[in-house]
């Protein structure tokens, strides 16, 4: 499964004329009101060309579930998260310090451990010898800077010693809030939580609500519960709304790869279905890998190993 697409009535609408004059055959689909086009597409299984043209768009961002988080007053945002050189790259005096210990307490480091070399876009397996067991290109953070309203995210792999405290097969990610905010700000939509126990009554008259670990509607007139689809986002009313975490809409399989690392506060050494984006500067905070080399990871790094990232 990949990220969720957008769902919504206004998209559907807004890709009509341009798809008509390259789409040929589609050029003839009729303008349907836009209420009734966003409920059926909500509970289709999202095969049709429309729902396949809003999977392309969808942004590609990251994994991570740890960012920092901060107060911010302004709407900006600062440029999407876009790839950096290997080259070295500081803030500060102090930064550049930090860097230079970060690196002296990895090069000191002592039995079977993981080393992660953030500009180089590098990770190493070391043996108790100090003999390397294997090499991997990686793809780090993009260090860039997410506003939306009063909050803002930053996206750095931190530096420092952390530990593997478990390792996942085929991992499930729930998408954090700053992935709702860069969805919202990509597509212009306003955001929105939706609380348990909330029916939100939309602009047709179409209740939205959650009922178990499902979102759906209930159309009017009906009074039948309509589960949306899973790989959807949630978009009515030029509003993207965003489920609890515990519901089936916050559950995203395959964007982790099919094996984890976790090391804690939301960082992890994952796989991808990005494969280009290996070697570059463009996670959340996530070390990201190929597919062989995190499966290798997983089969040959205990529970406990130490990981050393500069």
């Amino acid at each position: 499964m990949t990220r969720p697409r957008i769902l919504s009535s206004w998209l559907s609408l807004l890709f009509l004329g341009a798809l008509a004059a390259t789409a040929g055959a589609q050029s003839s689909l009729p303008v349907r009101d836009s209420s009734v086009v966003a409920r059926e597409d909500s509970v289709r299984q999202g095969r049709n060309w429309l729902s396949g043209l809003l999977r392309r768009i969808a942004r590609r961002a990251d994994d991570s579930l740890a960012v920092s988080a901060t107060a911010d007053s302004t709407d900006a945002v600062d440029a999407p998260l876009a790839s950096a050189t290997s080259a070295r790259s500081f803030k500060s005096r102090r930064d550049s310090l930090a860097w230079e210990n970060a690196r002296a307490v990895a090069a000191r480091a002592r039995g079977y451990h993981i080393v992660v070399d953030i500009f180089a876009h590098e990770l190493a397996v070391i043996d108790a010898n100090g003999d390397t067991l294997r090499k991997a290109p990686a793809a780090t953070a993009s260090n860039a800077t997410l506003a939306y309203g009063k909050r803002s995210w930053t996206f750095e792999t931190p530096r420092g010693v952390r530990t593997v405290l478990s390792k996942d097969k085929d991992p499930v990610w729930r998408p954090p809030d700053w992935h709702f905010a860069e969805v919202a700000l990509e597509h212009n939509l306003k955001l929105r939580y939706l609380e348990r126990g909330q029916t939100v009554r939309l602009q047709d008259g179409t209740k939205l609500k959650i009922e178990g670990d499902e979102v759906g509607i209930i159309p009017p007139g009906s009074k039948e519960f309509e589960p949306l689809v899973l790989d959807m986002h949630v978009v009515f009313d030029n509003t993207l709304f965003v489920p609890p975490v515990d519901t089936k809409h916050r559950q995203i399989e395959g964007e982790l790869g099919h094996f984890r690392l976790y090391l804690g506060d939301g960082y992890q050494l994952h796989g991808t279905p990005y494969a280009n984006s290996i070697g570059t500067s463009v996670t959340h905070g996530c070390v990201r890998l190929h597919d062989d080399d995190i499966e290798w990871l997983y089969n040959n790094v205990p529970v406990g190993t130490k990981v050393y990232i500069y």
